[in-house]
This record gives structure tokens, sequence and C-alpha cells, in this order.
């Protein structure tokens, strides 16, 4: 790799400082190209080949490399904080927000300062799948662990549970980092039982609430693997952690790299390797301090603090007044049998503001699709005596899937 960088170093006709977007997937090529461009100071956009072409003038770039050509592109104008770190002299990361709750957010890194926290790492040559994509700050994380602690980085042909368990089975992989809905989906797909995933160790889940019913069904179908909960933003990078050991669910944040408060139950960050802003807006700090939108709970155990997420303050459903977590919704849903998967979110209701909507993807086998009605008095009874009346789905939509984004992560939209 450090050969392959060297080469690209000398072969790349870019100037110094320029601020690229690189457009690919996991390959030598694209990290020899990403780790050039670093040693040339540049300030890196990782593009994915699906970028859509019509947004490529909205980037914060003056070149465009897709396949080794390079093409000038002068898209949006220098920022003041682009310009900041110019001055100094370092490279950048710029990553976009996932627009889940809005439209994407140009997210500007520090790239030496978040380098120089991978190099602190001690040699640990394990086998990580790669299923995180390179565009986003998990996928980013991995390959920079990887590459430090001496590592593999294995990367599957497609980012399926079939050919995640075929990459498994062949390249012995140890270690599994993924969403929990894509670790849903491997397990109700039945791949794990088809291949030999004895090299599995340790699977490390997080960007989503694990709900506790699906962790313990992943412990049921991997019992020698342990678990673990990862944390980190876009803005923040990962976070170092370790897990309660009266409550896994609850996490402590590594102080030697994090500092957080607590405002109204929201948890706000400050981190050695956190953004240096948002491009064209302003930054959403408070005396250093970024909110992060998440809601917690906390745990007190040997003198220790620790959190738990228990949802995004916007994606609150107020019904007349009261405060709704979709996830409480969702953890009492999965106890149903024939629940395959669900979704609650609010709707807009004329007399109480908002009310409870659920969508359910249902096991055929066990409960009839085509019994709308029927359904929907199912679940309304079963949450009956386990959720408070305003909580409980008022409409119950029967599908065949739940949209899901390039993250594996529910879209949480109605």
């Amino acid at each position: 790799m450090c050969e392959q960088i060297a080469q690209t170093l000398l072969s790349l006709k870019i100037p110094l400082q320029s601020r690229v977007a690189l457009m690919g997937e996991y390959s030598f090529e694209v990290i020899a190209t990403f780790f050039a461009l670093c040693i040339k100071r540049c300030i890196i956009t990782p593009l994915r080949p699906n970028y859509p072409h019509s947004a490529i003038p909205h980037l914060w770039a003056d070149f465009l490399i897709q396949e080794g050509n390079i093409q000038n592109i002068q898209a949006q104008t220098q920022t003041p904080l682009e310009a900041k770190l110019q001055a100094q002299n370092a490279s950048g990361l710029i990553l976009f927000s996932s627009g889940s709750t809005g439209k994407p957010k140009g997210i500007l890194h520090h790239l030496d300062t978040m380098l120089e926290f991978y190099a602190q790492k001690s040699p640990n040559p394990l086998n990580t799948a790669g299923v995180f994509l390179w565009d986003h700050i998990a996928g980013i994380d991995v390959l920079l662990s990887q590459l430090s602690i001496g590592g593999t980085l294995s990367i599957p042909i497609d980012r399926t549970p079939q050919a995640l368990c075929a990459l498994i089975a062949k390249q012995k992989v140890q270690v599994l980092p993924a969403s929990p809905t894509f670790l849903r989906l491997l397990l109700l797909s039945g791949m794990h039982k088809m291949y030999d995933l004895s090299s599995l160790q340790l699977i490390i889940y997080g960007s989503e609430i694990m709900p506790p019913s699906l962790l313990q069904d992943l412990k049921n179908a991997f019992p020698s693997v342990r678990f673990k909960q990862s944390f980190g933003t876009s803005e923040t990078n990962a976070i170092k952690t370790k897990n309660a050991r009266s409550d896994p669910s609850f996490i402590r944040l590594d102080p030697t790299h994090t500092e957080y408060k607590i405002i109204n139950n929201e948890l706000w960050l400050k981190s050695k390797t956190q953004t240096l802003g948002y491009l064209g807006e302003e930054a959403q700090f408070m005396e250093g301090y970024f909110a992060t939108g998440d809601l917690v709970e906390v745990l007190e155990e040997n003198g220790e603090e620790y959190i738990k997420i228990i949802g995004r303050a916007k994606e609150i459903i107020n019904v007349g007044g009261e405060k709704v977590l979709p996830t409480e919704i969702e953890e009492v849903v999965f106890g149903l049998e024939g629940i395959r998967d669900c979704l609650a979110y609010g709707e807009s209701n004329p007399i109480t503001g908002q009310s409870v909507a659920l969508k359910v993807v249902l096991d055929p086998e066990i409960l009839d699709p085509k019994d709308t009605l029927g359904i929907k008095r199912l679940v309304r009874k079963f949450c009956k005596d386990k959720l408070q009346s305003y909580k409980i789905p008022t409409k119950v939509i029967i599908t065949d899937s739940l949209a899901l984004s390039e993250r594996y992560k529910k879209i949480r939209k109605s």
C-alpha cells in the first residue's frame, strides 16, 4: 500500500491544497489516491459511484477524480472554514449528513487531527468486514482503524446478507461492524445458517438503537460471538466506549477523548476529532459542545456514569402534548409472534396534533398479510396492557418491506 501511495503521489496531477471529490468504492487505487491527496494537503470529499450527477455542481470541490480520470468542476466557492484549514497547511475531509431530517449538510473535518488519533492505536491484525460505506463516518473509521492496527479489510462484492456471509466464510473474517437493521436482515435471510461463520469473534453494532429482542436473537444465533455497542456521529467521529456490566445497552464514553453534557435529556458532545463546522452554515456549538439530537438515559455504576441512547429528538411523536418515542412502540410490537419488522412514526391528527402510526412486515406462515383489519386489532390488543393508550398505534399498515437508506438505516418517514 505504501508503494502504491508513493506511485500515486508522483502521477497525481492535482495542485497542492486543492478541494477534491474522490468518487469510487473501497479499492487499492481509491485508498492510495485518498492518502496521496492527504499528503498534498487537499480537502477530500469521498463519493460513491452512484452519487447523483446533478448534485456535483453543489459540491465544495474544484476537481472530481473518478476511475483515475481528473475533471475540473469548479463547484461551490470556498467557504471561510475551508480557507482557515488551508491557512494551517492541513488536509481536510468533507462528509455529508444522512439528510434523514432535511437537506444533507457538508461537514468539514481536520483530517490531520483525525489521522493522529488513529496513529495512536496498537497493532492488532484482525480481519474486519467492510460493510459500512466509505462516504460515511463509520466506513472511514473502519478503514483507518484497520490500516492503523495492521489489520485486514475484507470487502463484500455487494452489501447483502448472502454476499457478506460468503465473504466471512471465505476470508475467515473475525470482526463484523454493522447496523442493527442490517443484522436483522441477516437473521431474516437465514444465510448465517448456510455458511461456516465460525471465524467470527466480534460483532460491533451501531448507528441505530439496538432493540433488546434483536440483540438476544443475535446472541442465540451466534452463541460464541462477543457483542459490543459502538457510538459516534458524522460530526464527532467514532468514540471509544465500554458497556455497563449490569445493562450492556448503557455505554460509557472514553473521557480521555470525549467530554459530554446532557441538556433536556439531549446529548451534547465535545471530542478531539469533532468537525470544524458545517460548510455554508453556522455550526450548532455551545462552548465547543455539539448537539447530537440523541436523547439519553443515565445509569450510575461503580461511581461511573453510563448513558443509553433512547431515541432522536426530531423523531419524537407528540400526541396531545404527550411525547412518544418510536423505539418504545417498536420494541413492544417485536414481542408479537409473526412480526418480522416494524416501524413506528408520527402522523398528523387534527385533534391531537399527531398520532402513532405503524408499518409492519409479517411472517406469512404465522400471520395473514391480507387480513388488514384483523392484524390491526391484533396489534392494538397486544399493546393494550403494555403501553399507555396514547402510545397504541391508531393506524397499522402491512408492507412487504421497510424503506432503508444506503447506510442500512430505517427511513423514519410516513
